[in-house]
């Protein structure tokens, strides 16, 4: 997000993380960011508010949070929000999701949505300037987290969380959140209060296993980890946390019964203001990525 407005031209940028010295944040403070050094943990609103300190505008996030009893997504969304409101930001983008207990009645549990889009509400009643910015599903998901498995016969099994024909909505986190957010604060009334899906490409989980075979030329079939038997069969380790594997299953129930995006959300903007958002398959060929484990956190 920070290189797309330093490549612009148009803003001095300061990011936020815990290792000044990691090699993301090195590549940054190269391109004349500014580095302030902050853990993006509950408990650090006074780290949060000075850091913030001095900006017309922060895009804000919470990390990769496993659920947990005391929604901790919440807290540090809400500490986020406040620190930037006791600096004077004026603009505040938001990462969020859809309110999964509200769109259904609280017949599916994803407190990874729910708790972002609680988020949302909050920030809604500060007096500043907000938009929030819907990222789809993560291509990148399936290098970190639900890694394919090859066979003794050398193909590889490609287990998602997905069925094999409905088509879902899909991102690189990466490279379309700058410009979502670039947009964003080129034009801050435009959207003000706007909720806006982030999407590279829609696709289906059997045309992500058809793509990559057909861009890496190996040998792979799609199998579904839909439900919390198959998910514990195709990935056993997580069956070391039963909140997470409730959510996943929640998850994935939820996008599937209701839609991942409220309907009345713009699924073409994105494309529109972005259109050279990586498709998966451009994803596949800019990365590299023949099914091998891949983290892109430093």
């Amino acid at each position: 997000m920070a290189s797309a407005l330093l490549a612009s031209g148009r803003y001095r940028v300061r990011a936020l993380g815990r290792n000044a010295v990691s090699a993301p944040m090195l590549r940054l403070a190269e391109r004349g960011a500014e580095i302030a050094v902050v853990p993006l943990e509950l408990g650090h609103r006074v780290e949060f508010t000075a850091a913030f300190r001095g900006a017309q505008g922060a895009y804000l996030m919470t990390p990769p949070t496993n659920p947990a009893p005391d929604q901790p997504e919440l807290a540090l969304g809400r500490e986020l929000a406040d620190a930037a409101h006791a600096a004077g930001v004026q603009h505040v983008v938001w990462s969020g999701l859809e309110n999964v207990e509200a769109r259904t009645a609280s017949t599916k549990w994803a407190p990874h949505f729910t708790e972002k889009a609680m988020v949302e509400d909050y920030i809604r009643t500060l007096p500043l300037r907000s938009t929030f910015l819907y990222l789809a599903f993560y291509y990148s998901n399936l290098l970190e987290y639900y890694v394919p498995q090859q066979g003794v016969d050398g193909s590889l099994t490609i287990a998602m969380y997905l069925p094999a024909d409905v088509p879902m909505p899909f991102v690189d986190p990466l490279t379309a959140t700058g410009p979502a957010a670039l947009e964003v604060f080129d034009h801050p009334e435009k959207y003000a209060g706007q909720a806006l899906p982030v999407i590279g490409e829609i696709l289906t989980a059997r045309q992500i296993v058809e793509t990559f075979a057909a861009v890496t030329g190996k040998r792979a079939h799609y199998a579904p980890a839909c439900t919390r038997e198959a998910l514990l069969h195709h990935f056993p380790e997580l069956g070391t946390d039963e909140l997470l594997v409730r959510e996943l299953v929640g998850m994935a129930e939820y996008a599937v019964e209701f839609g991942y995006y409220a309907p009345e959300r713009d699924l073409a903007w994105s494309r529109k203001i972005d259109p050279q958002a990586l498709t998966w398959r451009q994803f596949l060929v800019q990365s590299g990525w023949r099914g091998n484990m891949m983290s892109y956190r430093e």
